[in-house]
């Protein structure tokens, strides 16, 4: 197989594996796509709306140059591991694991090795994002001292999803947490968070929240509150606010947002219907980290998107459930150094 014209194997055919495979359809320079699923027909679906081949999990890993995985959460660890093992490039929705020992197991096996492996946190690839990280590092909203960020999901994910998701920290907020990170340059140090149960039972059935807030404390001292829910009724409403001693800057703060203004006569200006769901938010994002994968395949230049980068943002999710069920601060080094 041609590495000008590589095979692109996507394992995993449920809600973002369909997803990740139609953006693939939509690449130049793309030999072929192979799509596999633990339920054969759902590949098969999928397979027949882009013109790709069905395989099973088992085939896919001698079939493909590259390898996208959007399995369940639980089985990424030892997908990446067996990916690795046979040299394969390979694309992983995040997180590579719930825990923090599966995870540094991924990333010792990874690090010791020479192959590519990037994990899906798209919102890197997201211009507001990337605008925003080169207007803090050029100075012009001066120093950073304070921001907010908003993460507003909608629907709320069915029971049978939530039962192996991790809760909302490690399926949400690990987004902003690592785009945080990688926005201001700086470490998120310690954490504090409130949450409740408030919508469906199921959330509360599965030691999960649905409505959540807290501040973390960055390594320069700078305070980000966040507030997150899966029940935002106006709309999915993804944010991040920066504000520095010149000027305060916004991402997402644009006439898709889906927000009402109380003051009397102002409307904000839509551009067109609020978006109802993660994907449609951010399609031009997974798109470019796609594309971004497997440009670095071709070429060899490295992942934008590390494991190590993901153990990070996985210790911040672990310090917030820490800090929520024992109700106190925790310095996320408590994660970070226990054995």
């Amino acid at each position: 197989m041609s590495t000008s014209d590589p095979i692109l194997g996507v394992l995993g055919t449920g809600r973002i594996g369909a997803d990740h495979a139609r953006t693939i359809s939509t690449l130049s320079g793309i030999g072929g796509i192979l799509v596999a699923d633990a339920v054969p027909e759902s590949a098969q679906k999928i397979a027949q709306e882009l013109g790709a081949t069905a395989v099973s999990p088992d085939e896919i890993f001698d079939k493909v140059d590259a390898l996208v995985i959007t399995t369940p959460t639980s089985t990424h660890a030892e997908l990446i591991k067996k990916a690795v093992a046979k040299k394969i490039p390979t694309f992983t929705e995040k997180p590579i694991a719930l825990d923090v020992p599966t995870t540094r197991e991924v990333v010792d096996v990874v690090n010791d090795s020479d192959v590519l492996v990037q994990v899906g946190f798209m919102r890197r690839f997201n211009d507001g994002y990337a605008n925003a990280r080169k207007l803090l590092a050029e100075g012009a909203i001066g120093e950073l001292r304070r921001g907010n960020v908003t993460m507003g999901d909608t629907p709320a994910p069915p029971e049978s999803f939530i039962k192996f998701s991790g809760g909302i920290n490690k399926d949400c907020l690990i987004h902003d947490a690592d785009i945080t990170r990688w926005v201001t340059g700086q470490r998120i140090e310690e954490v504090y968070e409130v949450g409740f149960s408030r919508g469906a039972d199921y959330f509360s059935r599965w030691d999960d929240i649905d409505e959540g807030g807290g501040v973390w404390t960055l390594a320069d001292d700078s305070i980000v509150t966040f507030q997150t829910t899966r029940n935002n009724g106006a709309g999915y409403d993804i944010r991040l606010e920066l504000f520095g001693t010149k000027d305060t800057i916004s991402v997402g703060f644009d006439t898709y947002m889906p927000i009402t203004s109380a003051e009397p006569g102002f409307t904000f200006e839509q551009a067109g219907d609020r978006f109802q769901a993660f994907y449609p938010r951010f399609i031009p994002a997974y798109k470019k980290e796609i594309g971004h994968f497997v440009q670095a395949m071709k070429d060899g230049s490295p992942s934008v998107a590390t494991v190590n980068d993901a153990l990070e943002a996985l210790y911040v999710c672990d310090a917030m459930d820490l800090s929520r069920k024992e109700h106190r601060p925790v310095k996320v080094d408590e994660i970070r150094q226990a054995k």
